[in-house]
This record gives structure tokens, sequence and C-alpha cells, in this order.
């Protein structure tokens, strides 16, 4: 099947709303909605980092910055009404594993209320057509399958976070179901692991080794077996992209797409830890060393794998970048930020080359730099 891609005359102009514009995953979306030339308006805490890729990128500058708590029901529902949106994608969310476990009541009131928030202010603001709520491959009952959870599997979670995400998706559903008629619609998004520059959270695997090798210490690995669904960042979010304007152009499609779905690489990019770091360590260079830490750790899944048969055959949409070249533009990205390069520049240069395989033109693409016209592989249609 032919691989999906993002037109550019969809989104031309288009009124998004974004939560969580201020985090890893958020800043990305917000400069690639920005290349698309949408009208985007974000609503998210401070940065939750130091550095963190939203300041770093510029991205402040490609999308209307509102500062709030999606836990504040009342002051998202006013930021959302003054945005006007016709979409509404919603990633804001407490994201990590352990802190779900030092602050259970935090996670489940941002993971859990805060769609409830954001669902009950987009039914109150009109002409909002579709939400999409992200959740994460975590949100499936976790039972060691060596083939992928599909969208039908049982939802669950061993740890707070996960069940918050599984949470989420119910409540997603159980509002679709009961508001259908008088509400927009709503689809979730479940994407696997991600790396990508940019990332500087605690406890992620790729920005500890950014800490690790740049301060020419030895990274201390909890699970080097563990097996991920390994993508850069760009593919879920062209996924989504690709999901709401299928969706938004086909009620039939549209119908297909409800109860969730996936977006991860095919089994070739599932890899452990080790190997992960075993490629980023030979892309870093020199002063990258790594070793297993003995010490006890909570629970966490020794493999998690996706099946995407769903975003492969009802949206036609499969990942651009294999797991050798993600690994490479993260590790590029990384040494770029610790030589004190232009980070906002190679971060839109990694958006553009992307983006010149992705998008289908109905105009010349107008921020495109030469890299990107040299990549382009324009799809007829």
């Amino acid at each position: 099947m032919e691989n999906l891609v993002i037109s550019s005359a969809f989104w031309l102009n288009r009124r998004v709303f974004v939560t969580g514009q201020t985090g890893f995953k958020g800043a990305w979306l917000s400069l690639m909605l920005s290349r698309l030339n949408v009208r985007a308006t974000g609503f998210a805490l401070a940065p939750p980092t130091e550095p963190d890729l939203f300041t770093l990128a510029g991205a402040g500058a490609c999308i209307e910055d509102m500062r709030g708590d999606i836990r504040d029901a009342d002051a998202l529902a006013g930021a959302m009404q003054a945005a006007a949106p016709e979409i509404v994608i919603h990633m804001a969310a407490q994201s990590l594993v352990r802190e779900s476990y030092a602050d259970p009541v935090a996670t489940y009131a941002t993971n859990v209320m805060g769609v409830v928030n954001v669902l009950e202010a987009a039914r109150r603001t009109p002409g909002v057509r579709l939400v999409l709520i992200v959740t994460t491959d975590k949100c499936y009952d976790n039972r060691g399958w060596v083939w992928g959870y599909r969208e039908t599997d049982a939802l669950g979670g061993r740890d707070p976070y996960s069940s918050s995400k599984a949470c989420a998706e119910l409540v997603a559903a159980a509002y679709r179901d009961s508001f259908r008629a008088q509400g927009p619609r709503i689809l979730t998004a479940r994407a696997g692991n991600v790396i990508g520059g940019g990332d500087f959270a605690t406890d992620r695997i790729l920005p500890d080794a950014l800490r690790a090798f740049s301060a020419g210490r030895t990274l201390k690995v909890r699970h080097p077996q563990a097996v991920r669904p390994w993508q850069h960042v760009l593919e879920p979010l062209a996924g989504y992209l690709c999901l709401i304007e299928s969706a938004m152009t086909s009620d039939e499609k549209a119908a297909q797409l409800e109860g969730g779905v996936n977006f991860g690489p095919g089994p070739e990019s599932e890899r452990s830890v080790e190997e992960l770091l075993t490629q980023f360590a030979g892309a870093w260079g020199a002063g990258a060393r790594w070793e297993r830490d003995g010490d006890d750790h909570p629970h966490e899944a020794s493999r998690l794998r996706l099946d995407t048969a769903k975003a492969r055959e009802t949206l036609g949409f499969a990942p651009i970048l294999d797991f050798e070249q993600a690994t490479l533009w993260t590790a590029q990205w990384y040494r770029a930020q610790v030589n004190r390069e232009d980070i906002a520049a190679l971060t839109l240069k990694q958006i553009d080359r992307y983006l010149g395989q992705r998008v289908r033109l109905s105009s010349p693409f107008p921020q495109a730099s030469k890299d990107a016209q040299d990549d382009r592989r324009i799809v007829a249609g």
C-alpha cells in the first residue's frame, strides 16, 4: 500500500489547539505545524526541564503560547474558546513511570482528569470538529507476549503511569459513545517509545546517556535487555496528523479509526536498550561508556511490541526513518547542542528533511530548506 502523506492544502491555515506544547513531543509538533502553515495555539505549563527544546528551538515564535494547567478546567475551557479551533490535539501529561510511583495522585489527576477537562472544554467550544487524545503503548495490559499488542487487546497497567493512560483511553471511549451526537469526533493514538533531540527528561535512556557522555561519566543502565519499539519523534507526530486528516475527510475512514490507533515501527526497529545504546554511542563518538546498574528498580516491562497493522492498512501509514537513521539524527542533535551550535536551525532542518518525504504539495513548500528539496519524494494525487 502507498505510504500515506500529509496534504499541505488540508493543513493550510487550519486552527489547531495543542495541549503540552512546551514538552518534548509538543515542541516538535509546534514546529512541524508551523512548517505546514497551521494557525496553532498551545496551552501548557512552563517547560518541564532545563534546558528544554521549546526554548532552544524557538518554538514559542511558531505557536500562540498560552500557559496554564490542564487540571484547571475553567482556565483550559477559556483558552480553548478564545482560540476557536477546529482540531484539538491533547498531549499534556505526566509521562514518566518513576514519577508516577513518587506521586501517583498528581499522575492520575493530570492523565485522567486532564482528559476529562479537555473533552469537556471541547464540548463547550463551538466549531471543534475533532479531538485527538494521545496516550501510549503502555496503556495495554502487558502480559509479556512476543507478538504485538493490537488496538482491541485489553487495557491495563501495573504502574500508576501505565494504568492512568489506560484510564485515559476508557474516558475517551466513554465520551465518544455518550456524546457522539452532541460533540466533536474523538479519536485516540498510542505511540511506541520515541527518541529524538531535545528530550531532557530524567529516567529516559538517551537523555540520561547525553548527560553521562557529555560529562565524561559512565552511564548506569537499569534494564539493558528490555526491548522497545524505538522510533524518531517525528514519526508518530506525522501519524497523528495523517490520522486527523483522514478522519476529517472521510466519515467511513473516521469510523474505522475509532478504538485507538497504534503508531510504531516494524519489527526491524524493535531493539533492546543495549542495541540502542551501542548505536547511539557509536554515533556520539569518544567518551561514550555505559554499564549495567545492578541495584533494585521499580518494575518495568521487559518487552513491549505494538501491532501497527491498523495504521498501515487503514491509514496507509508507516515510518520512513529506520532505526539507524532515527538514532543518528538523535545523536547529531545532542552533539550539536553540547557543541553550542544553532539548535533552532538544526531542528528545523531535520523537520524539513522529514516533511520533504512525507508532504503532498498543492503549492511550493514555502519554508522548506534546500536539504528538504533535495530529499523530497512527492507522492502524486
